[in-house]
């Protein structure tokens, strides 16, 4: 029986792994999941100094489409971790990992996205890189940004986030209860009484 000829992709993919393995980045240990599939890595991520990963062991998977590097594979951390650019599931946000189509509600430049000249080398790095930064302010969920974005109150007496949100409706129940002043226990409004 014949070997089967590699695929552009498998040839690019056998290239990166084998040039990840024999020079690595720092941090990292890329294998594959299975000998027989170069579409499919795991990641060893080891946190890096000085942050607040620091000490730790992430596991993580690389899943490359058939049409690499034309497309951008997914990576996913198998490890539970909170990151503003790691959704619940574990899949990574950032813009070298997004299709490169022009989002103008992404607020990202197409530049900023994947394109073929872009590897597994600088995808491993930008993922470090994000992990690296000192207080990511950039949440992923809403409840993330409004639990970032609350202001405490310094007197516990009011929450300023509400205020500001709901303030017309709070005037509302003050006029309500000044209106509700002006008028007698014993009067209901009918003048003939």
């Amino acid at each position: 029986m014949a070997q089967q000829q590699m695929t552009s992709s498998q040839k690019a993919l056998m290239l990166e792994l084998k040039s990840l393995q024999e020079e690595p980045v720092e941090g990292f240990r890329i294998t594959l999941v299975d000998e027989s599939d170069l579409y499919n890595w795991e990641v060893a991520i080891f946190g890096p100094p000085n942050t607040l990963y620091e000490g730790g062991y992430f596991k993580a998977h690389i899943k490359f489409p058939i049409d690499y590097p034309y497309s951008p594979p997914t990576f996913r951390f198998l490890t539970k971790m909170w990151h503003p650019n790691i959704y619940e599931n574990g899949d990574v946000c950032i813009s070298i990992l997004h299709p490169p189509v022009d989002d103008p509600q992404s607020g990202e430049l197409p530049s900023e996205r994947w394109n073929p000249t872009q590897n597994v080398r600088k995808q491993v790095s930008a993922t470090k890189a994000e992990a690296e930064k000192d207080g990511v302010k950039v949440p992923t969920t809403l409840a993330e940004y409004c639990v970032k974005t609350k202001v405490p109150s310094s007197d516990n007496s009011s929450d300023l986030l509400y205020d500001d949100l709901y303030d017309d409706d709070i005037d509302d129940e003050d006029e309500e209860e000044e209106d509700a002043d002006c008028y007698d226990d014993d009067d209901s409004g009918n003048e003939e009484s």
